[in-house]
């Protein structure tokens, strides 16, 4: 099945790493097909890739300290 490219800038982009990598317009399209899927599949989404902070954060034992204007003074030495 053939695929009609009409876009002028996508058949530059095309040119453009098919001389980079030495290869043809098909191969090079076919490459960068492969590649951003494969990224795709390997991208984790933020709030799977924040969970182990998350559950860290979560599992240690509270302070018993009070975090008020008072806590942040004493932090940044203005008591």
């Amino acid at each position: 099945m053939p695929l009609n490219i009409r876009s002028e800038h996508v058949k530059r982009l095309a040119e453009t790493l098919a001389a980079r990598t030495h290869s043809n317009k098909t191969d090079a399209v076919r490459q960068a097909l492969e590649n951003e899927l494969s990224r795709l599949d390997q991208a984790r989404p933020l709030r799977d890739r924040l969970r182990a902070l998350q559950d860290r954060v979560s599992a240690r034992p509270a302070t018993g300290q009070v975090a008020d204007k008072t806590f942040y003074d004493a932090l940044s030495g203005e008591e």
